[in-house]
């Protein structure tokens, strides 16, 4: 298949499912294995890291009134009730340090099970299951926190640990995690999605300043040893389908945080769960003979 092709293909696919509770890992790993990209090759996975900053972007600009609001209004807030520890910036911080910490820690093991397509399969159908079972419970009852000027000290950190298991388990999903766990502590569908948007902008721009500043420094020490296979080497063509890859994850991200915002607030993530159920099952029987790997 032509590469631009791919490319903008694979845009799309992170472009849709980035911000929505479906796993933007597992979706992007079933791409590329689909296509018969070489998942090894330093390039795509460099690709794969870029792409990703495009949905970065989107959200930036999305957010930015948002967040340019909360920042006039440090610390004392909107509603002049919240305080260093309690206002929405600082509890976004609090709960990127709770993601952090164990994400670190447990690095090598994420990776060693980044590309198991058992182990994407298991966290699609668990978390599909843990989502729909939050969600059905979550309707009858009502919310005590309906603003993110509302968020506690203990929500925050309970939702930052919550976090940390899409970036050890591959194929949970951040939003998944961040919204279920917001809502057993709670809160309401668009203050659990807002404050999962919010926290996904600092943990998205570590993570992906990590994996690419990762990926260089392993490219110039096998270009310095000589190894050509892990070194990624760039040409005009190389760069046109990583502009297109970024361009095109951007612009979709733009139109489905949007509607995803929309969707929520009206029919909730019952359709998100059962589709990750399906999805999950459906890799567990089949996943090796689609994917081929």
């Amino acid at each position: 298949m032509n590469v631009y092709i791919v490319s903008v293909l694979l845009g799309i696919v992170e472009g849709l499912t980035e911000f929505l509770p479906v796993s933007s890992t597992a979706h992007l790993r079933i791409a590329e294995a689909l296509l018969r990209l070489p998942l090894d090759d330093a390039y795509w996975k460099m690709y794969t890291i870029v792409i990703q900053a495009g949905a970065i972007v989107a959200l930036l600009l999305l957010y930015l009134a948002r967040i340019l609001e909360f920042m006039r209004t440090f610390p004392r807030g909107e509603r002049r009730d919240r305080n260093y520890l309690t206002h929405p910036i600082s509890l976004t911080i609090i709960a990127f340090i709770c993601t952090s910490i164990p994400a670190l820690l447990l690095k090598k093991w994420s990776d060693r099970n980044l590309s198991s397509l058992t182990v994407i399969a298991i966290a699609l159908l668990l978390g599909g299951v843990i989502m729909w079972v939050v969600d059905s419970w979550s309707w009858r009852y009502e919310p005590h926190t309906v603003h993110v000027e509302e968020i506690g000290m203990g929500q925050a950190v309970w939702i930052g640990l919550c976090q940390s298991l899409s970036a050890i388990f591959p194929g949970t999903s951040r939003s998944m995690s961040t919204i279920a766990a917001g809502q057993l502590v709670g809160m309401d569908r668009p203050t659990a999605l807002e404050f999962s948007f919010l926290l996904s902008i600092p943990t998205m721009l570590a993570a992906t300043a990590y994996d690419l500043f990762k990926e260089i420094h392993t490219s110039k020490a096998a270009q310095a040893a000589g190894d050509v296979a892990t070194h990624v080497t760039m040409n005009g063509e190389r760069w046109i389908v990583l502009a297109i890859g970024f361009v095109v994850s951007f612009i979709v991200a733009l139109v489905v945080v949007e509607w995803f915002l929309g969707w929520v607030r009206k029919h909730g993530f019952t359709v998100f769960a059962v589709y990750r159920i399906l999805l999950g099952i459906v890799l567990l029987i089949w996943g090796h003979r689609i994917v081929g790997h």
